[in-house]
């Protein structure tokens, strides 16, 4: 039963629907390694065991009785604890929403409930997904599986983690300005941003609403395309969806590199590690070797994508957050019994650090006298941006970048240096503002053993292409990133 844990997304599936698989013997394995493993990890917030085992029985009985609901009946995959599902605590990994307990689903569990799929809640993230380390979760930190003492990434660390371990083939996180690639880059494994309106957010716990994305992680790329497909669509309880073309999975098939356009960057404006600067220049040589034409961009406009990012996502995380005031629902704390009392009593004894800079940050950015000076400059700022993208992918097919200027640093390694933490988000955050599709691959290890990440960026809606070009650097040799088995 041991090595059930470490089948591939693509292995469980067929194993499942061949028949030489049950789900109960495959939910059980990860319970157990969850059981031995998480407690140098912390990646879950909460293992409801006998609710998840009595998922995967009612799954096997499905099966058995000819009734399955899809191919996907009985698959396992987590979920970060910032999107809601019936019945289960969501919270943001925050104190606020400690004993908050969803009274629905998001569209996203809708979705995968109708496929049957088996749910692993609650995964410990950055809180209110503001973070890049998973250090500002109000309950624990999580640990990298390739070294417990370094940091996952963030603010899906939890989610990323998981899959990383071998503790789940799949899970779902969300990502404002790179909280899927960068974990994903961090861990070893497979994390998509889809395109902005792509997936619904309905029942996402927002963050930045013109920013925040759900999309999944895995351990190979099949899982990447399948959950996609499943996930996407028009729903009309989230006018931020866009009428496109559905995305087809049987649609993603290797790409010949033989003569695509690959946008790539100047190494040397960047302050990459040594070695994500060399498997960049690597990667870059086998695909030029196979056909490719490597095309230079200027990448000038992503010095300011960081500060633009900022003032717009703290100026809707200000908006996004006035909700929780003791009040409504969340914790709330008597104090003297006057109103403005209430609502600073509760929102300081609710919210870290990182959150209130954030609020404090956006609040100000926002104010009279400063809108036009701060928030509106960076909106113009995003237009630009949005603007340059269009521009490159009239020259290239797809731009490559290393995901994260470095692999995972050690845990409170920045924590005392907010700018520095913020600058690991230089490479993701510009996608994001201009709304195009991403995806983090594997990319082999680094000289101690830590793995690098491999950015894919395309135009908007066209992830068939994304996935098919990461479907290729997936069979270079040199990204090959095996998963630790045994955590130290």
């Amino acid at each position: 039963m041991k090595d059930l844990i470490y089948l591939t997304y693509s292995e469980i599936k067929k194993k499942l629907n061949d028949g030489s698989l049950t789900s109960k013997d495959l939910v059980s394995a990860y319970i157990k390694r969850i059981e031995d493993t998480d407690s140098k990890i912390k990646a879950f917030l909460a293992v409801d065991k006998t609710k998840i085992l009595r998922q995967a029985e009612e799954s096997d009985n499905r099966r058995k009785e000819g009734k399955q609901l899809s191919l996907f009946d009985g698959i396992p995959i987590g979920i970060k604890d910032n999107i809601c599902i019936t019945g289960e605590i969501t919270s943001c990994s925050s104190k606020i929403l400690e004993n908050f307990v969803s009274p629905y689903d998001a569209t996203v569990i809708s979705k995968l409930k109708q496929k049957g799929f088996i749910f692993f809640p609650r995964l410990n993230m950055d809180e209110f997904a503001m973070g890049s380390s998973t250090e500002n979760s109000a309950f624990q930190t999580s640990k990298n599986p390739f070294d417990p003492e370094r940091i996952p990434g963030g603010s899906s660390g939890g989610s990323a983690a998981a899959v990383a371990a071998s503790m789940l083939p799949v899970s779902l996180g969300s990502d404002t300005g790179g909280s899927i690639r960068q974990p994903a880059s961090l861990c070893g494994i497979w994390g998509l941003k889809p395109t902005y309106g792509r997936v619904s957010r309905y029942g996402l716990v927002a963050y930045a609403s013109s920013l925040d994305q759900i999309g999944p992680f895995s351990n190979d790329m099949d899982g990447i395309s399948d959950l996609l497909e499943i996930l996407s669509g028009l729903d009309p309880k989230d006018q931020t969806t866009a009428k496109v073309n559905p995305f087809e999975s049987k649609l993603v098939s290797e790409m010949d590199w033989k003569g695509k356009k690959i946008g790539v960057m100047k190494t040397e404006d960047f302050n990459f590690s040594d070695d994500v600067n060399k498997r960049y220049l690597e990667i870059l040589k086998s695909l030029e070797e196979k056909g490719a034409t490597l095309v230079p961009l200027d990448f000038s406009l992503l010095k300011y994508a960081i500060p633009v990012y900022y003032l717009i996502a703290t100026a809707e995380c200000s908006s996004n957050l006035s909700r929780f005031d003791g009040i409504r629902y969340g914790l709330r704390k008597e104090g003297s019994g006057k109103l403005d009392d209430l609502y600073a009593d509760s929102r300081t004894a609710g919210f870290g650090n990182e959150v209130k800079r954030r609020i404090l940050l956006g609040t100000f950015s926002l104010s009279s006298g400063y809108y036009d000076a701060y928030y509106g400059k960076a909106q113009k700022a995003r237009v630009l941006i949005r603007k340059q993208y269009a521009e490159f992918f009239k020259s290239v097919d797809v731009i490559l970048q290393p995901t994260s200027p470095t692999t995972a640093f050690k845990v409170g390694e920045k924590t005392k240096d907010p700018i520095q933490m913020y600058q690991a988000d230089i490479l993701t955050t510009s996608v994001n503002l201009s709304g195009v599709p991403a995806i983090s691959c594997p990319a082999g290890l680094d000289s101690n053993g830590l793995p690098i990440g491999i950015q894919l960026t395309t135009s908007h809606f066209d992830e068939v292409t994304l996935l098919s070009f990461a479907k290729s650097i997936a069979k270079l040799e040199i990204c090959k990133t095996p998963l630790p088995k045994e955590i130290s």
